[in-house]
């Protein structure tokens, strides 16, 4: 368990920590600069600009250039959109056109 901060209960620390919104981490795995890879990292961007500001940490990884990546990650397709966190794990195939498939399936409110 992390040190308390100054002056804070152990309730009011964990009141904190629930009231903060979760940070996602994002891999966006590519491959070189094909059109449907450069499609998908202006979707990606575009949905985590609009639904998730100051939320998110997105990795793009191209796999051309690291491809030892993709083996030990996995990644059979690209591009690949990876959700590492918050758990669960969840992973998309394509150019990411849906925002609101994409939304539901990182457990975000297509609505907001």
């Amino acid at each position: 368990m992390p040190p308390l901060r100054r002056g804070i209960s152990a309730l009011q620390e964990a009141t904190l920590e629930r009231a903060q919104p979760e940070r996602y981490l994002l891999r966006l795995y590519i491959a070189g600069r094909s059109r449907l890879s450069q499609r998908a990292v202006v979707n990606v961007k575009a949905i985590c600009r609009e639904h998730l500001p100051e939320r998110h940490i997105l990795e793009v990884i191209d796999i051309e250039e690291q491809p030892e990546l993709a083996g030990s990650h996995q990644i059979v397709a690209a591009p690949t959109l990876v959700k590492e966190s918050p758990l669960p794990h969840r992973r998309f195939i394509g150019d990411m056109p849906k925002t609101s498939t994409i939304l539901q399936g990182l457990g975000l409110d297509p609505e907001s």
